[in-house]
């Protein structure tokens, strides 16, 4: 039915029309209604039973049945069945309500010019196809293709399920003269637009008319529109145009004339009497409720704000008021919450609300606050994990949020004093922000005497209380950690709170009281370690190292947590000053340990090495391991003050010192017990004698390996950083003074252990000294010069010194030749001096002298018989031949000929001539002839030397090449490849017989095809052996050497006879005892060596 009120912003008529004008937007929202009625439940029963019956919107029927409806109504409110049919019964006879279509034309864009500058000047016209003459009117909005109106306009409703509404944009033309008119011309735009004020003047000319021009319509049938109302673009059309013609924007919904307050407390005993009835029957857990109503529910809620015209945020602050009242009974999901209070943000804002609600929203905030912050202050019952829970948490966040960005009413205290006790100061007017500190710091309180009540030293000893002290420190860390991983991020991200940060500056303050008055009395009561209470001590120490390093990540977990400016004034950032008086006690604890781990890394050391590549034994490795347990205590501590650590530094390397010297002294004990039990097994006293074992070599090297490593570790400490903080500090020239001192104490520690490896080495020699002496005394007593004593002497000093040389690395095996040497210079001394008055005959001092003069030659001491020994050139040349396998050892033979091949300017035994080149893996020889060879009798003996004047006169006397004829040789070459075993499968090829000739020409070319491996054998050798074929057998007269080396390599496209010749001077073996011969000699037993040199002797010339 049509209202008989005239409506909202009835316009005047416009050019003969009747048209009615809108009213402004915020005019509408000023209008309030000062009285409100009171509304008993059935009063407030049967308007709901009448709103029920009469529905609007077109979901209507996609929701409840009214039966439904009206039995969960009847439910929900507890009235009985003949009230209820009552309330029916008079409904069903009352008018339907008066409806109206409350439309807000917002804005229009896109829209078709109209004008001839190419804008257009619209407003809307709108109208009810039931009621086409009742037209309203919106402003004008000149010269623009999207205007913006956002004005409202209520439409009495007759019938909504079938009227249409119409919505008219129109061009506005204004009553104007034709000079009027032509002043426009400046302002057309293109040719369209010119055309079009031509017209404009020819018609203002003419008729003197100015109608409006119509831009184009929507059509919107009411049944199409929910019952919650909705925003959306409509396009404008005109009848034959297919053109778009623009789209406007409209916000419709229905309502019914009715008080706004008196609909609003309505709204919100609804929503109060519903939600109880839900939670009610439903069954729904604390905390559970998260806004979703059951379907009857929501359709009694929408159809009520929708016909009591109830505005979006009317309706969202009577959520907020009632939620928050039964949200003390039955708390709600903060959800609900949250995402009301982000709405309510911009209407509160922008004071939308009048006074009295303003004050109910505060009222209601107030009591959600407090579950808010209590829910905070109890954090730690939360479900760590729990996902529901960090949900919860964030929506806490965000309702603090949004209320922190309202200003509070000055008349409004959202935190009264008998809400929170915990509040420092009552009369304080506090901010959300300051309320949620204060809360974040009660809730770390209560948990802090929660850890201290339920957390008991187990007796009065000092340790325990440590350990207390410990454990508390603990727990306050894994409750800021668990505020870090899990709370921080999100405080910070929803409110820009500093949570973890809030807590740890809460925390700080009480673990400094609780632990400096303690760490300062047991560290003033720390006793210096015995033997007898060391367990005691070490534990009480280590406990109180353990506190330490707790309260160190304590400091460190501020540092990151804190600001720069934060930190100071806090007590716990010089904790370290509390445990000063300790870390001398630390240190201690840190030595005892060390030389405990050092007696059982030697106990367990076998002596042999660690690896193939080291020439040191496991307890050297244990050691130092040990020594950097000592700088891992050093890393840990971290002291932070600078000249207290330049003093414990130099501690350290003083213990490490004593610990270095500890070792070598059981080091030498070890070796000196392992080589007794390898030599219980000699038979004779009298034959038994001292030999260096290599557990004496380990020992030695063990001592030195860790003398080298002191400094290395010194620096490990941070040394450099100390010097370089001190010169920051102070002055450059202190912290240089520092250094020096520092480096002093390091060079005295490594001297002192260099010292103990020279006294370990002096202890060798004198266990070698009784052998040598005895030697010594027995070359000298014997006259008989076979006697084979300074043999003996030298095979015990060959023997030892072999030993020593295979295990001690080059340093130590310098010094150890030092020290014999001058140990076997004073046993000389000794035996002289002794025996001046015994009336020794000439040959003992004799004897003496050879004896001093073949060590001086054995020890290479040089001219100067009083210079100290050098590392020996030929007892290392020696001792690297005896290390040769016995095929390595021939072949180095071999390569000695090559030298006294070389050294040759003219040999007595001729010379060959050859070439040779490789081409590829192929060697190439070609054997051209040989010159002047040694002749051969028939009996096979040598004739004799020919000088080289009778060479010259040789080659001019045919009668003297007669009368040679008698001593002549049938020579031929044969090839060999050394070393033998490298070519053992390589047939080697020899010339043919050349007969009764000293200067034969054989002329005669080989290739000997070889493996790649056998191509690059290093110092292979090709030896060209020149025979004499006798009748019977034949017998070796000289050889030549032609290293690979020398050989070139060359191309297939060269041919061997483009090569230089190559002269090589024949040689023989002598009978020269070489350091290879004597060494080949003294591998009896090796077959290899033992044929080799039966071969070689053959082959020596016999004088």
């Amino acid at each position: 039915m049509v209202s008989t009120n005239p409506p909202l912003g009835v316009a005047t008529l416009n050019r003969g029309r009747n048209t009615f004008r809108g009213v402004p937007k915020a005019e509408i929202e000023r209008r309030t209604n000062t009285l409100l009625q009171a509304m008993t439940i059935e009063e407030l029963y049967a308007a709901l039973v009448f709103m029920t019956q009469h529905q609007v919107g077109y979901d209507v029927s996609k929701e409840c049945e009214l039966e439904t409806l009206l039995n969960y109504l009847q439910n929900a409110f507890k009235v009985d069945n003949d009230m209820h049919e009552r309330v029916l019964h008079e409904t069903k006879n009352m008018e339907p309500p008066e409806m109206h279509l409350n439309v807000e034309v917002i804005e229009a864009k896109e829209l078709v010019s109209k004008d001839s500058n190419g804008k257009s000047d619209p407003f809307c016209a709108l109208y009810l196809e039931s009621a086409p003459t009742r037209r309203y009117n919106t402003a004008v909005k000149t010269s623009t293709l999207s205007p913006v109106w956002e004005e409202h306009f209520e439409l009495p409703l007759d019938d909504p399920e079938n009227d249409v509404l119409y919505l008219e944009v129109w061009d506005f033309d204004a009553a104007e003269t034709v000079p009027e008119k032509m002043s426009k011309v400046k302002d057309v735009k293109g040719v369209r637009g010119l055309v079009k004020l031509a017209k404009e003047i020819a018609v203002t000319a003419t008729t003197g008319c100015h109608d409006n021009e119509f831009i184009g319509r929507c059509r919107i049938p009411l049944k199409d529109i929910p019952t919650t109302g909705h925003t959306m673009w409509y396009s404008l059309e005109k009848k034959n145009k297919s053109k778009r013609r623009g789209v406007v924007k409209l916000r419709l919904a229905f309502s019914a004339e009715h008080n706004a307050q008196v609909a609003a407390q309505e709204y919100r005993h609804l929503i109060r009497v519903l939600l109880l009835y839900e939670i009610e029957t439903q069954k729904i857990e604390k905390y559970c409720w998260c806004g979703r109503w059951s379907a009857p529910a929501e359709v009694l809620l929408l159809q009520h704000s929708a016909q009591r015209g109830l505005l979006a945020r009317n309706v969202t602050l009577a959520q907020w008021i009632e939620y928050s009242r039964i949200h003390q009974e039955h708390p709600l999901n903060f959800i609900v919450f949250n995402k009301l209070a982000i709405d309510l943000l911009r209407p509160m804002e922008n004071g939308l609300f009048s006074a009295d609600e303003t004050r109910l929203f505060w009222d209601a905030t107030k009591k959600l606050l407090y579950s808010c912050l209590n829910s905070i202050r109890k954090i730690r019952r939360l479900t760590i994990g729990d996902k529901n829970a960090m949900t919860q948490l964030s929506a806490i966040l965000g309702i603090l949020s949004s209320i922190s960005s309202l200003k509070v009413p000055e008349d409004i205290n959202l935190f009264p004093a008998k809400m929170y006790p915990w509040f420092p100061d009552p009369d304080e007017t506090l901010s959300v922000l300051q309320a949620l500190e204060y809360t974040v710091e009660q809730g770390g309180i209560e948990w802090f005497d929660h850890i201290l009540n339920n957390n008991f030293p187990e007796n009065e000893s000092d340790e325990d209380a440590l350990k207390y002290h410990i454990k508390v420190i603990q727990l306050v860390r894994a409750d800021l950690q668990n505020a870090i991983d899990n709370y921080d991020r999100l405080f910070i991200k929803r409110i820009n709170f500093p949570y973890a940060r809030c807590l740890y500056m809460m925390y700080e303050k009480r673990i400094s009281d609780i632990c400096m008055i303690v760490i300062e009395d047991v560290c003033g009561r720390l006793k210096r370690i015995e033997i007898e209470n060391a367990d005691v001590e070490l534990n009480l120490g280590t406990t109180l190292f353990e506190l330490y390093l707790a309260l160190q990540r304590y400091v460190i977990l501020g540092q990151v947590l804190c600001a720069e400016g934060q930190l100071e004034g806090m007590k716990v950032q010089t904790y370290y000053n509390w445990f000063r008086a300790g870390v001398a006690h630390w240190l201690d604890i840190a030595v005892y340990k060390a030389l405990k781990r050092i007696d059982r890394a030697v106990e367990f050391d076998t002596l042999q090495a660690v690896d193939n590549s080291v020439q040191y034994s496991s307890s050297a490795v244990d050691t130092l391991t040990i020594f950097y347990q000592i700088k891992v205590f050093w890393t840990q501590l971290a002291w932070p003050d600078t000249e207290g650590s330049y003093t414990f530094i130099a501690k350290i390397i003083d213990d490490i010192c004593k610990c270095s010297i500890a070792y070598a002294d059981k080091m030498a004990k070890k070796a000196e017990l392992t080589t007794e039990l390898e030599q219980l097994s000699e038979s004779s006293v009298y034959e038994r004698k001292f030999s260096v074992s290599t557990a004496w070599c380990f020992a030695i090297n063990n001592i030195d390996y860790i003398r080298t490593s002191i400094a290395p570790l010194a620096n490990d400490l941070g040394l450099q950083n100390i010097v370089d903080e001190l010169a920051e500090k102070k002055t450059q020239e202190d912290a240089d003074r520092c250094k020096q001192t520092l480096q002093l104490i390091i060079d005295n520690a490594t001297d002192t252990v260099k010292n103990k490896i020279i006294e370990l080495l002096q202890v060798v020699a004198d266990k070698m000294s009784p052998a040598m002496n005895r030697y010594l005394m027995e070359g000298a007593e014997l006259i008989d010069a076979t006697s084979n004593t300074m043999d003996r002497l030298l095979q015990y000093l060959d023997s030892n010194l072999s030993t020593l040389h295979d295990h001690l690395n080059e340093d130590n095996f310098e010094r150890i030749l030092h020290v014999i040497w001058d140990t076997l210079s004073e046993s000389l001394y000794q035996l002289v001096h002794n025996n001046l008055e015994r009336r020794r005959p000439p040959s003992f001092y004799s004897n003496l002298h050879r004896t001093l003069h073949t060590l001086i030659r054995y020890f290479n001491v040089g001219a100067d018989e009083t210079a100290n020994v050098k590392v020996l050139e030929k007892i290392e040349h020696l001792l690297e031949l005896h290390g040769l396998e016995t095929a390595e050892l021939i072949h180095r033979y071999h390569q000695e000929r090559i030298k006294e091949q070389n050294e040759l300017e003219e040999s007595e035994y001729g010379q060959i001539t050859v070439k040779a080149q490789f081409v590829d893996n192929s060697l190439n020889i070609q054997i051209l002839n040989a010159r002047k060879l040694r002749p051969v009798d028939s009996n096979g003996d040598l004739v004799g030397k020919v000088s080289t004047l009778k060479h010259k006169l040789h080659t001019k006397s045919k009668q003297r090449l007669k009368e040679g004829k008698t001593s002549s040789c049938d020579s031929y070459v044969k090839v060999k490849l050394l070393p033998e075993e490298k070519f053992a499968d390589v047939k080697l090829p020899k010339t043919h017989v050349q007969k009764e000739n000293l200067y034969p020409l054989y002329d005669e070319i080989f290739n000997i095809p070889l493996t790649s491996e056998q191509r690059a054998t290093e110092n292979a050798i090709v030896v060209f052996e020149l025979k004499d074929k006798d009748f019977l057998r034949s017998r070796f007269m000289a050889e030549a050497f032609l290293p690979f080396s020398e050989i070139p390599e060359t191309g297939p496209d060269q041919g061997i006879e483009s090569l230089d010749q190559i002269h090589l001077n024949l040689s023989r073996p002598t009978r020269k005892s070489t350091d290879v011969i004597q060494a080949l000699e003294h591998r009896k037993g090796d077959n290899q060596a033992t044929e080799f040199l039966s071969k070689l002797s053959s082959k020596a010339e016999r004088k």
